[in-house]
């Protein structure tokens, strides 16, 4: 039998696309999730991956929609193989049932893999760069300095309480806490 999966990571994504082209592959039952490919508990997979039987394959438009890191597509895959099913992602045109199949698999992975590692680095880098010149990352203060002085004044001086303060500066009691 020929399985397909089909995943969004938001609610507000939609699943048309992948489950068109899964059934232009002659994928003869789809499981859909809408969930983050980061977490390993998706039911839908795990609900596919039980009903695998030998001589079976699992089709996906792309393997970035079976999992996000390396170790677990490699991971997702085994279990497949070892199920006696084969894998084919349509976008990579990587069929594991075959052993050039499998040597392309674990090429296109690494590369991914590297890509993502490589991402996080620049930002690393980025941040670090931005904090040399001075800038901090995350929202701009809500309270200047004038202002954040002013809550110390009101706390300190005039015994005014934090839910007090918060209100007269429309700002959180956290807000006013931290200045």
């Amino acid at each position: 039998m020929i399985f397909g999966y089909a995943r969004v990571s938001t609610d507000d994504q939609a699943l048309d696309a992948q489950i068109d082209a899964l059934r232009d592959a002659g994928v003869h039952k789809v499981f859909t999730e809408k969930k983050t490919g980061k977490t390993r508990q998706r039911a839908e997979l795990m609900r596919l991956l039980e009903q695998l039987r030998e001589d079976d394959v699992v089709i996906v438009t792309k393997y970035d929609r079976l999992a996000r890191s390396l170790r677990d597509l490699i991971d997702i895959i085994e279990l497949i193989r070892e199920r006696g099913a084969g894998f084919r992602s349509l976008g990579e045109d990587i069929d594991t049932t075959t052993p050039a199949g499998r040597l392309v698999f674990h090429v296109f992975g690494s590369i991914a893999e590297f890509e993502r590692e490589r991402i996080v680095e620049r930002t690393k880098e980025g941040l670090a760069a931005a904090r040399k010149r001075g800038r901090i990352g995350g929202r701009r203060p809500v309270l200047n300095t004038e202002q954040k002085e002013a809550v110390r004044q009101m706390r300190d001086e005039e015994k005014r309480s934090l839910g007090e303060i918060a209100r007269l500066f429309g700002v959180s009691k956290q807000t006013v806490s931290r200045a």
